[in-house]
């Protein structure tokens, strides 16, 4: 049998070192076991390969069982979780923060802010007034969620059905190796308090379904969607077009990402305007397929989070009608406008003319 584990274990190794999944290599170890098996069970007695890898079944089969005995003792522990989180309450404890005047830590706190002609006061009132809505606390969400509750948005909300892995803290900043198992959301929760406690985070460990789409966007002022799959997007574009709500859009591709503001409410396109039909299945591999440098979720996450504060405040000039797409491994930034369909199956409405 020796050779036989010492096999499996350089597999799953060397599968660790290269970054491959704990699925993908547990299923290359299956596949060993059910040959090893296999041969024990088919091959007859004194047969070079079964004396080889045990000689018997017997210990094969007992070791078989106590890893599925384990196996199905950690499905159900995180099953029982996994149902516990999703009995807590969705809101925090905790009461909003209050919208009228700053105490003397919030002056000193934002006091970089209010400096800026462009914020100022005003400018500030509206960021502690706010409410954004962030879809993922993943890569884009996590430095999205920092940097906005660092600059004082009131609220925040995050959506999101996922528990933090180990090979998301090599970009997901805003979780620790403490909450490797805990949902992301909670976990965010956390963070957000230890960096500033006069903002509320308000944390949904749930999937973004059409069945709840459209009561959470309407509690909030703005959207930021860092989501990682094309479905979802389509589901936040449609129903922020549908309320009105400006929705900043971020992506990510190994080495490139980038985001853009749609609201066709005001002008400009929607995401159903720019991608009107999801890519071909592999076409578009996810960043555990493909891979994503560490700092590019950081660069794009936070320019989501600047568009955000600049839309809220009325500062600068917004990306709406635009989209910047940032080159992290030769360093280039470039914009390209963006143009609006009015046959757009979202949004077109909002530019036809009635008959």
């Amino acid at each position: 049998m020796l050779p036989v584990l010492l096999l499996a274990a350089a597999l799953w190794g060397f599968g660790a070192l290269f970054s491959v999944s704990r699925r993908a290599r547990g299923l290359v170890i299956a596949v060993l076991f059910g040959f090893v098996l296999g041969g024990q069970v088919l091959l007859p007695d004194g047969h070079v390969l079964r004396e080889a890898t045990g000689g018997s079944p017997l210990p094969w089969a007992l070791l078989g069982g106590a890893v599925a005995i384990v196996g199905a003792y950690v499905l159900v522990l995180r099953a029982l979780r996994r149902a516990a989180a999703r009995r807590v309450p969705p809101e925090p404890a905790a009461p909003a923060p209050e919208t009228g005047a700053f105490t003397g830590a919030e002056l000193e706190r934002y006091a970089r802010h209010i400096m800026l002609r462009e914020v100022g006061g005003p400018g500030q009132k509206r960021l502690k007034s706010a409410r954004v809505l962030v879809i993922g606390a993943g890569g884009l969400g996590a430095p999205a969620m920092l940097y906005l509750a660092a600059g004082g948005v009131g609220t925040i909300g995050v959506i999101d059905d996922d528990e933090v892995d180990r090979s998301n803290l090599q970009r997901q900043i805003i979780h620790g190796e403490a909450d490797i198992g805990m949902p992301k959301v909670f976990s965010a929760q956390a963070a957000i308090q230890a960096l500033n406690p006069h903002v509320a985070l308000r944390p949904y460990n749930r999937r973004l379904t059409p069945g709840i789409a459209t009561d959470l966007f309407a509690g909030y002022d703005l959207i930021l969607d860092g989501c990682d799959n094309i479905e979802t997007r389509y589901l936040v574009n449609e129903t922020a077009v549908a309320l009105g709500k400006p929705l900043v859009s971020g992506s990510l591709a190994q080495w490139e990402g980038q985001l853009s503001l749609f609201d066709p409410t005001v002008s400009g396109p929607c995401y159903r305007c720019i991608f009107p039909q999801a890519p071909a299945p592999g076409l578009v591999p996810s960043c555990a397929e493909a891979g994503v440098i560490g700092p590019l979720p950081g660069v794009i996450g936070a320019m989501m989070a600047l568009e955000a504060i600049k839309l809220l405040t009325g500062a600068g000039t917004v990306l709406r009608g635009r989209m910047l797409i940032h080159d992290g491994l030769y360093g280039e930034t470039r914009q390209i406008t963006l143009s609006p369909r009015n046959d757009c199956p979202v949004c077109g409405h909002l530019r036809r003319k009635p008959a």
